[in-house]
């Protein structure tokens, strides 16, 4: 049985992005079943991810945000798994 997210307490937009992950992680894993290797897949989400953007807010924000990307990886915003010792 699945689980409502808003029985998690998650609604609105956090529902929403969550659903949309769901989604990638559902497509990657389908493509690299179907052989795709993992690089490929990324370059091609990132790619799409970043058209859309462009579509949606302009090149110069998109410039903007992709600038401030360094920082934010090195901080670990995007890092899913953390190793603890």
């Amino acid at each position: 049985m699945m689980t409502d997210r808003t029985d998690l307490g998650e609604t609105g937009i956090d529902a929403q992005k969550r659903a949309a992950l769901d989604h990638l992680y559902d497509a990657w894993a389908e493509a690299t079943t179907e052989g795709v290797d993992s690089d490929v897949f990324v370059h091609a989400a990132l790619f799409v991810a970043l058209a859309e953007m462009v579509e949606t807010y302009g090149e110069v924000a998109v410039a903007e945000l992709a600038a401030s990307l360094p920082t934010r990886i090195q901080s670990g915003e995007f890092t899913v798994r953390r190793l603890y010792q």
